[in-house]
């Protein structure tokens, strides 16, 4: 598996499953009848974040992940991140690449932690795999998501520190 900078073409690749986990509304923070155009803007960030796309060795895209500074002027030193997997591609590792892969760049990018805003507490996969990559819950805030089918549910916040930044600042 390869994890490399997602290009403009390669939207096409990422819409056929960003759609159906968005309208499924189970997991993002998105409107679930976000059209396709919407989603571009809001997948496809400009620096200084970044795009990657996980690809087999046939080419075929297997999840995306977005990276951004968490938020701007006094936060910027904090990363953030969001990552979809083709559900019909799944359980090949691309989740946890596409998170490793993204830890990678911030540390150095020189940000000083990662840090998840809006964490469905019902899923539980992510949970686990950022649990599993150092990631802790920091506080979850009540009745923040309404879950299609669980009702009003916890959103985590989930933060992994990525150590000081060697020189001195970030984006």
């Amino acid at each position: 598996m390869l994890i490399r900078e997602a290009t403009d073409r390669d939207w096409s690749a990422i819409w056929p499953f960003f759609q159906p986990i968005v309208a499924a509304g189970d997991t993002f923070c998105y409107d679930t009848g976000t059209t396709e155009q919407q989603g571009r803007a809001l997948w496809m960030v400009p620096p200084p974040g970044r795009v990657t796309v996980a690809v087999d060795d046939t080419g075929a895209v297997l999840g995306s992940a977005k990276m951004y500074p968490n938020q701007g002027g006094n936060g910027s030193h904090v990363a953030s991140a969001s990552y979809m997997v083709d559900p019909g591609l799944g359980r090949r590792g691309a989740g946890r690449a596409l998170v490793e892969e993204s830890l990678s760049w911030a540390r150095g990018a020189g940000y000083r932690a990662m840090q998840y805003n809006a964490v469905a507490e019902t899923n539980v996969h992510a949970v686990r795999l950022y649990r599993s990559l150092g990631f802790s819950v920091v506080g979850t805030v009540p009745e923040a998501f309404h879950h299609p089918t669980e009702g009003f549910i916890g959103l985590h916040v989930m933060r992994v520190p990525l150590g000081p930044a060697d020189s001195g600042g970030t984006a």
